[in-house]
Order: C-alpha cells, then structure tokens, then sequence
C-alpha cells in the first residue's frame, strides 16, 4: 500500500475530514492539490462570484504555502467554472491578481454545470522545494 504524506492548511482539517478526502499530497517531489473552492470557515460558498474565487485561491495559497511552496511553484492548473459563457471574464479578472509573471503554468479550463453550490474550482500539481522529494 502507498503510503499518502498529506499536507493540511492550518485550521482546516475539519472540513477535509468531515467530507473524506486529503487538501494535498506530496509524491516524487510534486504536490497534487486536490481542487479548491472559496470556501468560507464553516464550509459555505462566498456569495458573490469575485470574492469567492478570490478565497479559493487564498485556500489553495494555504495548502501550498502548508507544503513550502507558492503559486509560482505550480506547474499545472485545472480550473471548473459553473456558466463561463456569462463568468469568465470576470472570473479570470481575479485570476490574473493570483497568476504572477510569465511563464504561466499550463492551464485546462472546464465549464460544469455543478459545483457542490460553489462556481469556481481550482486544483493544482506543483514541484515541491529542492530536498523534499516525499
């Protein structure tokens, strides 16, 4: 059996108990994030569509910053949008504030018609720092 080296953000073990999945895993020096939405402390979705997206990528930031890196670290981006026809531009307005510098990682934009109630979704895999090769 693989062993799984988990990486939780501060604070919010809960909700990835409470809905049975892992925040992140490191493996041959990669971090796979499992996809995160804007999420507020009790598990709700943010309201209006910035802010939420916004707060899944400050939860994303927390998972990597957890594991020792940031989103320049990131080689890789799915991201899931509920209606992209009528959000995406607003939606990927905020994006850029999160996106750094060229060269940008590689990206797969999804529209959904389903969420679990939230509009975005983002999920990474990003190279672990130098020497952690868990």
């Amino acid at each position: 059996m693989t062993v799984r080296n988990v990486v939780f953000p501060a604070g919010r073990q809960a909700l990835y108990d409470i809905n049975r999945y892992s925040p992140a895993i490191k493996s041959n020096g990669l971090l796979f994030v499992s996809g995160q939405v804007g999420s507020r402390e009790d598990g709700s979705p943010e309201p209006d569509l910035q802010a939420q997206v916004r707060l899944a990528f400050n939860n994303l930031n927390a998972i990597l910053d957890a594991a020792g890196c940031t989103f320049d670290d990131v080689i890789d981006v799915t991201v899931f949008m509920v209606d992209p026809q009528s959000r995406f531009e607003r939606i990927w307005a905020v994006v850029q504030e999160f996106w750094g510098q060229a060269p940008h990682p590689t990206v797969t934009a999804v529209g959904v018609s389903w969420l679990y109630g939230f509009d975005f979704e983002i999920k990474v895999i990003a190279k672990l720092p130098e020497g952690d090769a868990a």
